[in-house]
């Protein structure tokens, strides 16, 4: 019986697919494969471990014997699941390998963007210097301080248990509230999007990309929020709409940001990197050898599992 054949569209962590290709027929390839390839020569293959790559209607129509189509991240904003559920192909993610190593880009970016490095950095490399004793170049410390997290997913819990760990006291907006006892678990609670802009000295993002959460983060919101506090997004970049948050961040209606993600990454505005107020990183919070073998393998389990008649990880049930 021959073994089913599995499509690895971009650059994954080698080291995660081994079990994937003692199991399977593997086409993996170092060099990123281009779109016009795998539109040409999905219909030979019976799974897809999806990186770097848009699974529109395009691309699963071209995927006529797709089965299974597994994501090397926890993502799925860039899939069409409805779809993708019609022909019958299910779609699972890979969430556990990114809730670490996000979670600790997450606090990076807080503390960054909190004590200012960003500025000091800039300052410190030009040869000049500054009087920190002057309250307009001083950061927050955050021992105290309300940290709001708006998504309480895996990677929100995570980011939760870290804060507690600098004292700041924990609250969050999602859509589905968590049970008491998960929220005594992480000392945090549930308030209203409103009251989250309102109390929060740093609010940090961790919902999906959803046409509810697109540009929530917007002057309206930006205005509700305390003049002195930050906001952090490691999620996905079109939840906060990048025009509005320079005009904030300009106008000091916020006191900063820190972003691994953006609007319309990988182009960011030109007018929004030449901020002092804003810390920046390319999406890069997987960005490390373990995270990287952990979401891979994770992704070719979800493959694995599935041919074993036992899907996991589906996000279009």
């Amino acid at each position: 019986m021959s073994k089913p054949k599995v499509l690895v569209t971009g650059i994954v962590s080698e080291s995660g697919l081994t079990e994937l290709k003692r199991k399977f027929e593997v086409t993996y390839s170092k060099t990123e494969f281009n779109r016009s390839y795998i539109l040409k020569n999905l219909f030979q293959f019976d799974a897809l471990l999806l990186m770097g790559q848009k699974a529109d209607r395009e691309l699963l129509d071209a995927g006529t014997h797709l089965k299974i189509i597994s994501l090397n991240g926890v993502g799925y904003d860039h899939v069409d699941i409805n779809y993708a559920r019609e022909k019958g192909i299910v779609v699972s993610n890979s969430p556990e390998g990114v809730r670490i190593p996000t979670a600790e880009m997450t606090m990076a970016l807080i503390l960054g963007t909190a004590k200012r490095l960003h500025l000091y950095d800039k300052v410190v490399r030009s040869g000049d210097w500054l009087d920190v004793s002057k309250s307009e170049f001083q950061g927050i410390t955050l021992n105290g301080r309300v940290l709001g997290i708006f998504g309480m997913g895996r990677i929100g819990k995570t980011v939760a248990k870290l804060a507690n760990a600098f004292g700041m006291n924990i609250i969050y907006n999602d859509a589905y509230r968590l049970s008491n006892e998960a929220e005594a678990s992480i000392n945090a609670k549930f308030v209203e999007f409103d009251e989250l802009l309102n109390q929060s000295d740093v609010i940090s993002i961790h919902a999906p990309l959803l046409d509810s959460t697109k540009g929530i983060f917007n002057l309206k919101a930006f205005k509700k929020m305390k003049s002195t506090s930050f906001i952090i997004n490691a999620a996905r970049g079109p939840i906060i709409h990048e025009a509005n948050l320079i005009t904030a961040l300009t106008n000091n209606e916020i006191a900063g940001a820190g972003l691994d993600v953006f609007e319309f990454e990988p182009e960011v505005s030109e007018t929004l990197r030449k901020l002092d107020n804003a810390l920046f990183a390319p999406h890069a919070g997987t960005g490390t050898v373990a995270a990287r073998h952990e979401i891979a393998q994770e992704a070719a389990n979800n493959i694995i599992s599935f041919f074993d008649g036992e899907p996991i990880n589906v996000v279009n049930p």
